[in-house]
């Protein structure tokens, strides 16, 4: 059975994830035939936009599908992982470059890979059900797939406090984070893809466009802002183990249970791109730079482990919240010369 559904309708591309049951998860071949239909539309007289959305109720995509990376891994082929990322990197790179509109429909879970899918989107439609994280810190890993430039341009330190505690933002909260840019009721979805297929304009969206729902991080902004302000891991901690807000105490929880190297990674990479990046390949170049070594000097294949294969919840990280050794960081953040991601 098909994993992804690409045609023409009307005047649109349409790309659909039909993987409802394993929650639209990206395998490797759904990236490259993602990738084939953008190519083949970029100059195509008879495509003026690109319409992006998934079948089933629970998720536009809950991430990559990473198992059998995982089991690669531990019969020592970190190629297949590598090989997987860049064509996946490479992707990501071409949704933000282009050069007609894209409209992603985002319902459920966007999750991790999904967000690299429907994040770099010049139209990104958010629904009531919407739920959108990078939890990657939980698995070992860092935020991908562009990811840390969508964090990078939160507003104050919120993407800090979304990386490092794998939050879950609602359609408001998406909105306010700049992961989605309108909120448009589900019920009015069919309708709206049928003028986008029908007129090949953008226009339709504005029309169809609601309010945003509020968003408790909008609310929570300063709050955010003053927990994350040191910018280092312990820092961070002391931040949130020193507040009773329940704000706080729900990240202190996260914090001490994803993975310290993944976390101070991140931090550090947060911290390269700057407040406002605006090139996705110079996010998507460093996260390839951890990608390409987290199975050999990471917790990935551990946190994996934990969290999707054996589901014990109890992952057994290399180093304590309070000793990550910056060389590691470092090491796991150096170029890699001939190796380096090449879009």
């Amino acid at each position: 059975m098909t994993e992804i559904l690409t045609r023409k309708s009307g005047r649109a591309g349409h790309i659909t994830l039909t993987r409802p049951k394993a929650l639209n998860a990206l395998s490797w071949e759904m990236c490259l035939e993602a990738e084939r239909a953008l190519d083949a539309w970029a100059e195509d007289p008879e495509v003026a936009l690109v319409i992006l959305d998934a079948e089933g109720e629970r998720a536009f995509c809950a991430g990559g599908d990473i198992a059998e990376m995982y089991r690669r891994g531990l019969d020592g082929d970190v190629d297949f992982g590598r090989r997987f990322w860049a064509d996946e990197y490479r992707m990501n790179a071409k949704l933000a470059a282009y050069p007609k509109p894209i409209v992603a429909f985002m319902h459920g879970f966007i999750m991790g890979g999904g967000v690299g899918l429907g994040g770099h989107c010049s139209h990104r439609v958010v629904g009531e059900s919407a739920q959108v994280a990078m939890p990657e810190c939980g698995i070992g890993f860092v935020p991908d797939v562009g990811g840390s430039l969508l964090l990078a341009r939160a507003p104050g330190r919120l993407g800090a406090h979304l990386a490092l505690t794998a939050a879950r933002m609602g359609p408001g909260d998406a909105i306010h984070a700049g992961f989605a840019d309108v909120f448009v009721p589900e019920v009015d979805w069919e309708l709206l893809k049928e003028r986008l297929m029908e007129t090949g304009e953008t226009s339709a969206l504005d029309e169809a466009a609601r309010p945003a729902p509020q968003s408790p991080m909008a609310a929570a902004q300063s709050e955010i802002d003053a927990l994350y302000g040191s910018g280092d891991l312990g820092g961070v901690e002391t931040a949130l183990a020193g507040s009773d807000s329940e704000l706080a105490q729900a990240a202190l929880k996260q914090v001490r249970r994803n993975s310290p190297l993944s976390m101070a990674t991140t931090l550090e990479m947060l911290a390269r791109l700057g407040p406002a990046p605006d090139d996705i390949e110079a996010a998507l170049a460093q996260e390839y730079r951890v990608a390409f070594r987290i199975m050999q000097q990471g917790d990935f294949l551990e946190g994996v482990r934990a969290q999707l294969i054996d589901k014990d919840r109890n992952p057994h990280w290399s180093l304590p919240l309070d000793g990550v050794p910056s060389a590691r960081v470092s090491a796991l953040l150096a170029p890699l010369a001939e190796d380096e991601l090449a879009l």
